[in-house]
C-alpha cells in the first residue's frame, strides 16, 4: 500500500474524563487493545501507507506516549511531539505544529480505531481537490455527534451539532481521520484553543474554500473508545489482535 502523502498528525492529549479510572494510569491512546495500545495501531497503519513522518501532541501523561514510541524509528517514522501545557483543541494542536505540516497531511483522532482506507481517502481528495477532505461514517443514531450536510456535488456546507431525528441532515459524520492542505493553518486563529467542528469548518464554509466528504464504505470501520463500557466491547472485539494487522 502507498499513499502520496508522508506527513500525519495524531491527536492524543484530550483529557478523557469520562473514562474514570481506567485512564488515570495511562493517557486514553495508550489504553491496550488487541495486545499493542491503541495509538499504537494507528501509527502502524499510517506507516503502511507510507507516512513517514508523524507529529503526536502531548498533555496529560505524555510521558507515557513519549516513553512507548521515542523517535518512531522501531516502528519505520520519524515521531514529533509538541506538548501541550493547556490544551489547544484539535485546531490549535495544529496551527501549532505548521512548521511541520508543511504539505498535503492526515490528521487521525488517535482515541478511536479505525480501518479507514487511507489511500482511497486521499485518491478521492486529489480528485475533488478542496482544502480539505473528511473520512465519514455511516450511523443510524447521530444525535451524538456532528451529521454533515453536502451538495450536490459531495461539498459539505454545514455541520449539524447532536441533531434531534427530525433535524439531522444526513446519517453521516465525522470518522475522525481529515485530509488537509496546508492552507488550513491560516483559518486556525493564533495563540489560543481553537476547534475544527465549531471554530474552523464554519469559517473556511463561509470564506468559500471546499470540504468535501469522502463516505466510508463497508469494509471500512470505525470505534470509539469515550467510556468504560465502549472500551469493553472493543477490547472483547479485537482481542486477538486489529483487523488491518
Amino acid at each position: 500500500m502507498s499513499l502520496p502523502v508522508r506527513k500525519a498528525m495524531l491527536l492524543a492529549a484530550g483529557s478523557a474524563t469520562r473514562l474514570g479510572a481506567l485512564a488515570q494510569a495511562v493517557p486514553k491512546p495508550m489504553l491496550p487493545v488487541g495486545g499493542r495500545p491503541l495509538i499504537e495501531h494507528t501509527v502502524r497503519q499510517l506507516v503502511r501507507y507510507g507516512v513517514r513522518d508523524i507529529v503526536i501532541n502531548l498533555h496529560t501523561r505524555g510521558d507515557v506516549i513519549r516513553a512507548h514510541f521515542g523517535d518512531g524509528a522501531r516502528f519505520g517514522a520519524r515521531i514529533h511531539y509538541s506538548e501541550e501545557a493547556t490544551l489547544l483543541g484539535t485546531a490549535g494542536a495544529v496551527k501549532r505544529c505548521a512548521s511541520i505540516l508543511d504539505e498535503t497531511f492526515l490528521l487521525v483522532y488517535g482515541d478511536n480505531l479505525t480501518t479507514c482506507r487511507f489511500d482511497a481517502l486521499v485518491e478521492f481528495h486529489r480528485v475533488h481537490g478542496g482544502i480539505a477532505t473528511i473520512a465519514l461514517f455511516w450511523r443510524d443514531d447521530v444525535s451524538a455527534h456532528s451529521a454533515v450536510d453536502r451538495a450536490a456535488d459531495g461539498r459539505i456546507v454545514r455541520f449539524v451539532e447532536k441533531p434531534t431525528p427530525a433535524e439531522a441532515p444526513s446519517h453521516w459524520i465525522s470518522a475522525g481521520v481529515i485530509v488537509f492542505e496546508p492552507a488550513i493553518a491560516a483559518f486556525i486563529p493564533e495563540g489560543r484553543p481553537a476547534d475544527f467542528g465549531f471554530d474552523v469548518f464554519p469559517a473556511v464554509i463561509r470564506a468559500g474554500e471546499a470540504i468535501y466528504g469522502y463516505e466510508m464504505g463497508a469494509n471500512e470501520g470505525l470505534w470509539w473508545i469515550d467510556t468504560p463500557e465502549h472500551y469493553e466491547r472493543v477490547s472483547a472485539l479485537w482481542s486477538d489482535g486489529f483487523p488491518v494487522e
